[in-house]
């Protein structure tokens, strides 16, 4: 199991912090970084345009999730445990079972 890693990135930062917006408006003027594996645990992520991001491996224990459109994410093996989830979209590859069981228990998510 890989363990959460805290980015040095500045990217990383702003979403840890909770700048969301500020987050996305430098993602499309391209700024780079990468957050697979990122520790992002207790993060508000409200906000966050969260299309074609590459969150595998990431921890988002009780994070804030709500209201985000993960149709289009990466969440391979990440891990929701406790996050704040009401009105977000996830990937229809992920069954209801397999979302419910990270939340509550902390799993990895696997895709069908």
């Amino acid at each position: 199991m890989l363990n959460p890693e805290v980015k040095k990135n500045p990217m990383y930062l702003l979403l840890k912090e909770g700048h969301a917006d500020e987050f996305n408006r430098r993602r499309e003027e391209g700024e780079s970084f990468d957050l697979r594996g990122a520790d992002l645990r207790g993060a508000d992520l409200r906000g966050l345009n969260a299309r074609d991001l590459d969150l595998a491996n990431a921890y988002l224990r009780h994070a804030d999730l709500r209201g985000i459109d993960l149709t289009h994410t990466n969440l391979e093996g990440a891990s929701i445990n406790s996050a704040k989830i009401s009105g977000t979209y996830f990937p229809a590859s992920l069954s209801a079972e397999e979302i419910k069981l990270s939340l509550v228990h902390g799993t990895r998510l696997r895709y069908r």
